[in-house]
């Protein structure tokens, strides 16, 4: 069962480039009619409002190379060992901004292509503006991995049937929804789960969100796989 490891995804551009325990950057990008690639650790750049990031992070990774046509439609091609511990969580970004109270909807639909092998879900990362409270939706997972803390029972919210997870990685608290059947489309409906963590649980209080990321957190790849998002919409009010 994978770990969560602390500083993953929400600094990345604030972190300082880290050794990695193998090189990265040597595989080439895929054959993408791509308007943007990189294989960079920590490559990004912004598209149509969205900010993607290849955002490889975890010790020992191997290489990774990330393409878009667009901020809602990317992929990218990982080749991480099969060793335990989160190598990198490639994503794209959309910043909210807005106290949960405020907000009078955050829906987002996903279309993804995934592999069959390896080990890593696909996941929003949603974050306060502060970092201290993360919110991760998990639609789907394969292999050896598991979200942080301890089980809190199933919840039908959002438009899904989530097992709920709290935890802390010593720097916040992390509470996981993960989905209980693997999902490679759908709508998710945001708002209300925020609510629910505030209002029900009062696990956090009106806090504004900032973040609001969506991607694949890869623990192993090995050989080489493809991981595509075909669409993706975030919309707010």
């Amino acid at each position: 069962m994978a770990t969560r490891t602390l500083g993953r995804a929400a600094k990345t551009l604030l972190a300082p480039a880290l050794a990695l325990g193998a090189t990265v950057g040597l595989a080439s990008a895929p054959a993408q009619a791509a308007v943007w690639s990189s294989c960079e650790q920590y490559g990004n750049t912004s598209l149509n409002g969205y900010t993607l990031y290849n955002n490889i992070w975890g010790s020992g990774a191997g290489s990774q190379c990330i393409w878009a046509n667009s901020g809602t439609n990317w992929g990218v091609w990982a080749n991480h060992p099969n060793t335990g511990g989160i190598k990198s969580y490639p994503n794209t970004k959309k910043v909210i901004n807005k106290s949960i109270t405020s907000l009078g909807s955050l829906t987002s639909g996903y279309n993804v292509t995934v592999p069959s092998s390896g080990a890593y879900n696909t996941s929003y990362d949603i974050w306060d503006t502060a970092y201290k409270y993360e919110v991760m939706l998990w639609v789907n997972k394969t292999g050896a991995v598991g979200p942080l803390g301890t089980s809190q029972g199933t919840l039908t919210l959002g438009g899904h049937t989530w097992t709920v997870y709290k935890g802390n990685n010593g720097s916040n608290d992390v509470f996981s929804f993960v989905r209980t059947s693997n999902s490679s489309s759908g709508t998710v409906d945001v708002l209300p789960i925020l609510k629910w963590i505030k209002d029900t649980k009062g696990w956090f209080g009106n806090v504004t969100i900032g973040d609001l990321q969506f991607g694949f957190e890869i623990t192993s790849s090995s050989g080489g796989l493809d991981f595509a998002t075909n669409s993706l919409s975030v919309s707010s009010s």
